[in-house]
């Protein structure tokens, strides 16, 4: 998952008097925002940064670009792309440094303070923004250099820049009349807030749930599962007990190894049910809110609903086109599905099991069967996956595509002691990137995996400025004397998220405002996985971390075997997701809806099957409170695009140096400052097709 708050924000308009610049209060000398870094790199020195710093430099960044958008107004001379657009990018350079910062911080690193500030900054920063979005004089300049584009002798960058800020003011309100741009601004308000609230809610369900139990309840669990919990049980002050919790490395090997079918039934009933306990952590009417003011934005903005708001700008289009996708590969994948439950109900009876199979069972028995039918389970892998080997293969086969290298800094500053750091060098020994990596769940992080920046690449008055890129991750922790072993998944996601990286290290912008399209977003990260588990990149990394021994190929072949399996489950989980995210987006206003009936009667009409729960419940759905709303298609979008993209490599070799050149200069480096599918036709020669998606995940019927 990529972090695209700075990108494509849908900026959230406040009804609140913003402070005026007159008689601006001393600033704080030590604050180190307001002073060069003197860091390698120029790193945020994270260690000074404290709570009271953020909010002193927002203000300051408040006041400093509302200065920067006066000088641009003010100026006499004809409007032009250099003093119009380009002295826009440039502005509030503040503002961006800290916002930057406090968000990475913000998702991975919280605490009360970071968290009463996000609530607080949130809507002043959405107002901040709409100060400039429905600014009729700011506005005023920027059409007349889109009316006289033809006489400035623009580049394509410059073009491609021009057009989407210009669709930009206008998607956000520049042509609305005043009495509906203060009707915007109040809804945007309360947008602002809420989306924050929804996200914490998540946390705090997250650190809330423990399930604690005595050795009777560990038959089954492996070792590796075992002195985790132990270790949580015992920060818990429960010596002598074992807690497992809703954090994926936790919960998921608990229900694929627990014997015990009521406490799999527990913690997996407690996992689903976040945001839905009707405690301070509900997300029903926060939700329920959400989705009804977006509908009701879309109206006032003149679209029928909000996904063809949100989809207008990106390669779908229009809902139609997404909807059209999600529904042809859901009839493909139902059968599949319903397969797999079929095959599972068998061993339940075999075992003389007098039950039906349910959700909470479904990774239990998926083991049993991936067992049977291929001899192979997490437990034998997971022992070739040690974290350090794993990332060391990463990290050369970034070097065996790109030629870039990856070397450890010691003396720099991190945003997590947890957190390694690399410089990232070039083919040509050139400085490219710092890039951090931080590894493990804690209570401060939210869950899942994320590429953020806290700095992003651009020129500045002939500066190349580099960027400082973080990846965050929740791997299961080392035990007491053994190193982090990762499961397959994990490992897949310690590629996909570098991919993310390599896509943000490798841009090549001029200016700080890029435009992705979320459904091309996920293109670099879904192609990385496709190396993950090749024979070849095995074994550069799959090395026993006892004896050092590479993967045996009988493994290999066992894995390899096991391509197809499960790919019932897995897709029509993720397809359900992005259809309830659709479904609530193309409502059209006034929405006025129960979220749990919505979602269970949305389900039914679908067809989900009673034993698959949908990949994300609707109250802890952060991804569509986040920048994904009316997105989360875009990972089965770009699955598409990363099947067909890793064809050219196999048609041309694993490490095919001009196949990544090709790659890297027509899709890494313009990505955000070019059309997605014009990059795309550049690299691959065609626009994708999707028969080598269906093949891949054996839904390629003949």
């Amino acid at each position: 998952m990529k972090n695209l708050t700075k990108l494509f924000i849908i900026t959230a308009l406040s009804v609140m008097t913003l402070p005026s610049c007159k008689n601006e209060p001393a600033v704080d000398k030590s604050n180190p925002f307001f002073n060069e870094y003197n860091t390698p790199f120029n790193i945020p020195p994270f260690e000074k940064i404290m709570a009271k710093h953020y909010m002193e430099a927002f203000e300051k960044g408040f006041t400093d670009g509302r200065k920067d958008i006066q000088a641009i107004t003010g100026n006499s001379e004809e409007p032009s792309f250099e003093n119009t657009i380009a002295a826009l990018d440039k502005s509030g350079s503040l503002l961006t440094n800290v916002k930057n910062v406090f968000l990475c911080q913000a998702s991975a690193n919280t605490n009360d303070s970071l968290q009463d500030i996000e609530v607080e900054i949130s809507p002043r920063l959405s107002a901040h923004e709409d100060e400039q979005r429905l600014n009729p004089e700011l506005f005023k300049k920027i059409k007349y250099v889109w009316d006289n584009q033809a006489k400035f002798n623009l580049n394509p960058e410059q073009k491609y820049t021009l057009h989407n800020l210009y669709r930009e003011f206008v998607r956000n309100g520049a042509n609305l009349s005043p009495e509906d741009q203060v009707k915007l601004k109040a809804i945007n308000q309360k947008l602002s807030v809420l989306t924050v609230t929804f996200d914490q809610n998540v946390l705090g369900e997250n650190n809330l749930y423990r399930l604690v139990v005595d050795k009777d309840g560990l038959a089954g669990l492996p070792e590796s599962v075992i002195e985790p919990a132990s270790e949580v049980a015992k920060a818990a002050g429960q010596d002598g007990k074992w807690a497992f919790t809703l954090q994926r490395p936790s919960i998921f090997p608990f229900l694929q190894y627990s014997e015990n079918r009521e406490l799999r039934h527990q913690i997996f009933n407690a996992y689903t049910n976040r945001g839905n306990n009707g405690n301070e952590f509900d997300n029903n009417k926060i939700l329920a809110e959400i989705i009804a003011l977006r509908a009701e934005r879309a109206k006032l903005l003149g679209y029928r609903n909000h996904s063809e708001f949100v989809l207008e700008p990106r390669m779908a289009k229009e809902p139609e086109n997404v909807l059209n996708l999600l529904n042809r590969l859901w009839e493909k994948a139902i059968p599949v599905a319903k397969n797999e439950v079929t095959e599972m109900q068998k061993i339940i009876d075999k075992e003389g099991g007098k039950f039906k199979l349910e959700p909470s069972d479904w990774w239990y028995y998926a083991e049993k069967l991936r067992k049977e039918k291929y001899d192979l389970n997490d437990e034998e892998l997971k022992p070739y996956f040690e974290l350090e080997n794993v990332k060391t293969g990463l990290l050369s086969v970034a070097n065996k595509l790109y030629g870039i290298t990856f070397t450890p800094l010691t003396d720099c500053p991190l945003p997590h002691p947890e957190a390694v750091a690399y410089e990232v060098k070039d083919t040509n020994g050139s400085h490219l990137a710092v890039l951090y990596m931080d590894f493990f769940p804690r209570d401060s992080k939210q869950q899942g995996a994320w590429q953020s920046a806290y700095r992003t690449h651009q020129v500045l008055n002939g500066k190349e400025i580099t960027p400082v890129v973080t990846t965050v991750f929740n791997f299961s922790r080392p035990g007491e004397g053994s190193p982090a072993l990762l499961t397959l998944e994990e490992v897949s996601t310690l590629y996909h998220e570098f991919g993310h990286a390599l896509d943000e290290m490798f841009h090549r912008n001029s200016y700080n405002e890029i435009y992705i399209a979320y459904d091309f977003v996920e293109l670099p990260s879904q192609l990385m996985e496709h190396w993950a588990s090749e024979p070849e990149v095995l074994n550069l990394y799959a090395k026993h971390f006892q004896t050092g021994e590479l993967i045996p190929e009988s493994l290999v072949k066992k894995l390899r075997n096991s391509g197809y399996f499960n790919q019932g489950f897995s897709n029509t989980e993720i397809y359900a997701a992005s259809l309830l995210d659709m479904a609530y987006h193309t409502l059209e206003a006034p929405v006025n809806i129960d979220i749990q009936s919505f979602e269970k009667e949305f389900f039914d009409r679908l067809g989900l099957i009673p034993e698959i729960v949908s990949r994300y419940r609707s109250t802890y759905f952060s991804h569509i409170t986040g920048e994904y709303d009316s997105g989360y298609y875009g990972y089965t979008w770009a699955a598409v695009l990363d099947n067909d993209a890793f064809e050219a490599f196999k048609e041309h070799g694993l490490y095919d140096k001009a196949t990544a050149k090709s790659f890297r200069e027509n899709i890494l480096e313009k990505n955000g400052i070019m059309d997605p599918m014009e990059m795309y036709v550049n690299f691959r020669g065609h626009e994708p097709s999707e028969e080598p998606y269906l093949r891949n995940i054996g839904f390629l019927t003949e």
